[in-house]
């Protein structure tokens, strides 16, 4: 009689409590040998919570938990990575001033020098087709880099499981299609997955199992190619997502541009940027695609003002030349901003969310220099309520959200200030359906009320959900405009390479 395979993983009962909140109660998981399995829910839904647990990384209040069919508790990360367990995060872990290669140094053998880790990072990277240098600084790389370093640090420590929180949230479809070869071909070695992503079609085209969250508790479990995005999305939150309403309107007058904008990286691993000419007017949205690492970053720090080198005329904002004006006295011309990365940048993880109001927004300051702490709780609990952000009120730590939750809030801040321009990076990064349909729904009533939206993404599908025109950006250049209805996605493709024509389309 053949013996069974013992279970991969398995949870039984895992409860975990916060002040004010339950994030899992009473989960029940199991995952096999060389099995793909998913783990789906809304923003907040307590997904990320039990996938800490797993890695040692939050200690559970209840429950058992079950590893190669032996009893473990898994008490730090350390732990996890000798069981064989290792864990992608969607916020990503690293230290800015190290190199890639130092980063990835201090989660293996210390007995390992740098130059044998930097050939390990190089080979692997090699492997799987997930280009990196190992020695540049982490501060250099743009997030869909740090995403690879990530993915690369977990591989090199060879895991029997291997848990990806929204892996793919910020990577281009090609590398997409690059990392799918690798974890397939992972699966097919008897390593097991634990996936999480709130892109449907790659659950379904990755995954054999799948186990649905809501509000902290398993309300399903599927196997997702006998699903389709509808069903899932209905499992999820428990409806479909509503139809975007893209009505056409004629812009109106230009109300930011750039005018023959060219600059040096500051760093050498950035880009040059080469006479970027744009234009977005007002009632319009304009998107750039683009591979990660062509000249995004540093377009977008010189558009909001973090970069001031620009000549003052360079970049002109609703009528003013602005180029020598930093990010906050561009604010009060008009024109706010949502960076890509939302720890950090977008807001500083150990503050409330009403003190985080404070980064962009004024309207509770007093002459006198004072915090009228009640006007800015207000504001607060306005954008939670507005964007139906998951929080525990506007005392509730940043750092504290799912980062799904962080982006909806970050995003709804900048669109209640209503902004005469706005410009947004990655606007649904690693949001649920639902709140993706929101947030583009929201850019687009914003667009409807006059403002002129900036839009910079990896996401092709969604620029040409929202967006009325498009540029691409390669190599530190920007191609000519395209009318979104004119376009195609094998057209921006194309694009992509920096082959585009020699004129511009209105």
């Amino acid at each position: 009689m053949q013996s069974i395979e013992p279970l991969r993983l398995s949870l039984a009962n895992i409860t975990k409590r916060y002040p004010g909140v339950v994030a899992n109660r009473s989960v029940s998981l199991s995952v096999k040998p060389g099995e793909a399995h998913a783990v789906l829910g809304e923003n907040g839904a307590g997904k990320s919570t039990l996938m800490k647990i797993i890695y040692g990384a939050v200690k559970p209040d209840e429950g058992a938990i079950q590893y190669n069919g032996q009893a473990v508790q898994i008490r730090n990360p350390q732990q996890a990575r000798a069981l064989g367990i290792s864990m992608v995060f969607q916020h990503f872990s690293l230290f800015d001033t190290l190199s890639v290669a130092e980063n990835v140094w201090l989660g293996l053998d210390p007995s390992l020098t740098l130059a044998q880790v930097s050939a390990r990072i190089s080979a692997k990277a090699a492997e799987y087709g997930l280009d990196i240098d190992p020695s540049r600084p982490v501060h250099t790389l743009s997030v869909g880099e740090m995403q690879r370093v990530e993915i690369i640090r977990a591989l090199l420590t060879e895991p029997k499981l291997l848990i990806l929180d929204e892996p793919t949230s910020v990577l281009t479809p090609q590398a997409v299609d690059k990392l799918f070869v690798v974890l397939k071909k992972l699966v097919s070695q008897g390593c097991s997955l634990l996936y999480i992503s709130h892109k449907l079609h790659e659950i379904r085209e990755l995954c054999t199992a799948c186990t649905v969250l809501r509000g902290g508790e398993v309300t399903g479990v599927c196997n997702p190619r006998d699903e389709s995005n509808a069903s899932l999305s209905r499992l999820m939150i428990g409806a479909e997502p509503p139809a975007l309403k893209h009505q056409e309107r004629t812009p109106g007058e230009v109300l930011f541009e750039t005018v023959n904008l060219s600059l040096e990286k500051e760093d050498q691993f950035g880009a040059d940027l080469h006479g970027i000419n744009l234009q977005v007017r007002s009632g319009e949205v304009v998107g750039i695609a683009g591979v990660s690492g062509n000249g995004q970053r540093e377009l977008l720090y010189a558009l909001s003002g973090e970069d001031k080198r620009a000549p003052s005329q360079a970049i002109q904002l609703l009528q003013q030349d602005v180029g020598h004006l930093d990010a906050h006295e561009r604010r009060q011309v008009g024109m706010h901003f949502v960076p890509e990365e939302r720890l950090g940048r977008g807001a500083v993880p150990t503050l409330s969310l009403a003190q985080n109001m404070l980064l962009t927004r004024s309207e509770a300051i007093a002459q006198s220099g004072w915090i009228h702490t009640n006007t800015l709780q207000a504001q607060a609990q306005k954008v939670i309520d507005r964007f139906n952000v998951k929080a525990n009120g506007p005392q509730a730590a940043a750092q504290s959200l799912s980062g799904g939750n962080l982006q909806k809030f970050i995003v709804g801040r900048e669109i209640d200030a209503k902004p005469k321009v706005l410009l947004v990076s990655q606007p649904t990064w690693g949001v649920d359906v639902g709140a993706a349909a929101q947030i583009r729904a929201e850019l687009l009533a914003l667009r409807d009320a006059g403002c002129a939206v900036l839009v910079v993404s990896e996401e092709l599908d969604e620029l040409f959900e929202i967006c009325d025109r498009l540029y691409v950006m390669a190599n530190g250049k920007l191609s000519p405009s395209i009318d979104r209805k004119k376009a195609s996605v094998a057209q921006i493709g194309e694009w992509m390479s920096g082959l585009w024509e020699s004129h511009a389309e209105a």
